[in-house]
């Protein structure tokens, strides 16, 4: 019997855990026998290329990254509302040939936080006006959170906050994030090799707070670190890879994603992602 392929595509691709995550969930499951899942490189210019390989070979799933979580959107037959709403998919599911996308980050984001608080009225500052941005203003806003957008472009900030209806502030004004619930990253800064850089100085942070950077490499990031030096409950990145990931294999296989193993997975692998 041959094996039912699920892909991720982005470029770059190398430092991808998404495979050791789903094929992890795989062998939990006893399933790794009808389920496998890869990674290739696609440039930016290749999404259609993809997509009708998907549709010749009979691809099961296809996870995408950066830069294609836009761009697949033209090629697919069907789209689900949320993701419509983003304005981004990240996940593509072939039924006989009928390719539907949906954004399962959204859900990274609002399970990653539910875990540990209620969202329902809880103020919270995003960093960042990009596509992570915009799933996360949607996963937010379902859980009732009032939202607060800070970037270095004001202009994009408030085309932002417009569009989702929450409010938007300079990065300039990041002093005002003392006065927030939740401080969530959705910039690369941080991410290594520029590890030693922070979006917010330690200054600002609470020991009430909740601080959750969407970098997973490293694990800690400075701004996590500092997070948790002043008392701060902290979130990394991986927990909201291991979300996500885990309602695209809902998606792909029909099956409850075990999540225990699938984190184990990602665990254990860190330490190949570091050297990339």
């Amino acid at each position: 019997m041959s094996k039912k392929i699920c892909l991720i595509i982005g470029d770059p691709i190398d430092h991808s855990l998404s495979p050791v995550m789903h094929n992890a969930g795989y062998r939990a499951l006893g399933i790794d026998s009808e389920y496998i899942f890869l990674k290739k490189r696609v440039g930016a210019n290749e999404t259609k290329k993809a997509i009708n390989e998907m549709r010749e070979k009979n691809y099961r799933g296809l996870t995408c990254t950066m830069p294609h979580k836009i761009e697949v959107m033209k090629y697919l037959d069907e789209i689900d509302n949320s993701a419509k709403k983003i304005g981004a998919v990240n996940t593509v599911i072939n039924n006989n040939g009928r390719l539907k996308g949906y954004n399962t980050d959204w859900i990274g984001v609002a399970k990653s936080l539910e875990k540990i608080t209620v969202l329902k009225n809880k103020k919270v500052a995003l960093i960042g006006a990009g596509g992570a941005s915009r799933a996360a203003i949607f996963g937010l806003s379902q859980e009732g959170a009032i939202i607060t957008i800070f970037n270095r472009t004001l202009e994009k900030a408030e085309k932002l906050a417009k569009e989702f209806n929450c409010q938007a502030e300079s990065i300039e004004d990041i002093e005002k994030i003392k006065d927030y619930d939740i401080i969530i990253n959705a910039t690369s800064i941080g991410m290594e090799p520029n590890s030693n850089l922070t979006p917010v100085s330690q200054k600002y942070l609470l020991k009430n707070q909740i601080v959750f950077d969407f970098i997973y490499n490293p694990l800690e990031t400075r701004l996590l670190r500092e997070a948790r030096e002043v008392g701060a409950k902290t979130i990394s990145g991986l927990e909201m890879l291991l979300y996500q990931g885990a309602k695209q294999f809902e998606y792909y296989t029909g099956r409850i994603a075990p999540l225990e193993a699938m984190r184990n997975g990602l665990m254990s692998n860190l330490d190949k992602l570091c050297k990339i």
